[in-house]
């Protein structure tokens, strides 16, 4: 029987690891054919020229004067000077100092030989990414071994799914509520059988996910219908209208995102209960159905009381400058509440929160069916 757990857990593995490259080298329907004189290259900031640079008030509009020494690409070691345009937006702007590293893109001549100008996109951050993108699997890997290994294949998974299949699937104006269930069904069966394996006690985390997340869903319409909310409100979406796909419902990307977003956390409630409840059937294989039941609730019980209040964290703690700006200007609760972005993010909290509670008894209910059937 371990062998057999051990084959089709490897044979899953070989399988995600296909799919990934698949969806690695696949196009995404949107993949633009880069221009031909352009270069971009890592750069070192050898000193700055701020003078035609205006500032008003803590707003900083103009052009900052660099002089850089180009660190990668065919100019490596060129000198120049290339500049840093500000547009007065502070979540936009960046202001440059010496010793500083920069992406810049270089525009060339037609026979790519000649540098005609440099502008500094941002900072370079690639590097450091990288090392702490290595520092996480090596952590990750250090301490559940084979179990983070797999992890991390479905890290991976879910990103390429979300980047080739969810966006590029929305943006070419599929229906964003069944797109979404389908892609959250895939990289939910994806990630729990890989770390429970194909077995009872993943079977039974699959279908209590997927009952909590049905559940969001559900309530994510009725409720975003009541609240009369638009997907409008979040950010960059109105810049999506105006870039040529006038056609996207933003409404119900909005809506998907709800679940989207919440079913990390379901997965971990029915994966935390099944698991408990598969040590228990292990230990005492006797154990009643019922019985089963009450200790898949316990463990449901002590779960619950946390997770709602980590969604709540994680949604207050990326508005924090806006709660702020409302305390600051002493904003009447009342009004507060019935802002729309506000009245979104309850929204969000809310039902999230609701499937949440609900995965639970649901996988507890499954779990002990599952588990106590006969062969």
């Amino acid at each position: 029987m371990f062998k057999l757990a051990q084959k089709s857990d490897l044979i899953l593995v070989g399988l995600l690891l296909l799919i990934c490259l698949g969806l690695i080298l696949a196009p995404n329907g949107f993949d633009k054919t880069p221009d031909t004189n352009t270069l971009r290259v890592k750069a070192l900031v050898l000193s700055t020229n701020n003078n035609l640079i205006v500032e008003t008030g803590i707003l900083k509009t103009g052009t900052q004067v660099l002089q850089i020494k180009i660190l990668s690409g065919q100019f490596k070691g060129k000198e120049l000077r290339a500049f840093n345009q500000l547009v007065g937006r502070m979540e936009f702007d960046k202001i440059f100092i010496k010793g500083d590293k920069t992406l810049t893109v270089l525009n060339l001549n037609e026979n790519k030989s000649e540098i005609l100008s440099a502008n500094v996109v941002d900072h370079y951050r690639i590097n450091i990414e990288l090392w702490l993108l290595v520092l996480f699997i090596i952590l990750l890997i250090g301490f559940a071994g084979w179990t983070g290994i797999k992890a991390i294949l479905s890290f991976l998974f879910t990103g390429l799914a979300i980047w080739k299949l969810l966006l590029p699937g929305f943006l070419k104006g599929f229906a964003p509520i069944p797109l979404s269930l389908g892609i959250v069904a895939l990289l939910t069966s994806a990630i729990i059988f890989l770390v429970a394996g194909t077995n009872k006690k993943g079977t039974v985390a699959f279908l209590g996910a997927m009952s909590g997340i049905a559940i969001t869903c559900i309530m994510a319409i009725i409720f975003g219908d009541l609240f009369n909310i638009h997907g409008a409100i979040k950010p960059f979406s109105e810049t999506l209208l105006y870039s040529g796909f006038a056609h996207l419902n933003l409404t119900e990307i909005f809506l998907a995102g709800i679940f989207i977003s919440s079913s990390g956390a379901v997965m971990d409630i029915s994966m935390d209960i099944a698991a408990s409840q598969a040590e228990v059937i292990n230990h005492n294989p006797s154990i009643s159905r019922k019985k089963l039941c009450q200790s898949g609730f316990e463990v449901g019980k002590a779960v619950v009381g946390t997770m709602t209040t980590t969604l709540l964290l994680a949604y207050s703690g990326g508005f924090s400058a806006l709660l702020m700006v409302f305390i600051a200007q002493g904003t009447p609760m009342t009004n507060i509440l019935n802002l729309n972005y506000v009245s979104g993010e309850l929204l969000h909290t809310l039902v999230g929160s609701f499937g949440l509670i609900l995965v639970a008894p649901f996988t507890a209910i499954i779990g002990s069916w599952i588990f106590t059937r006969k062969k």
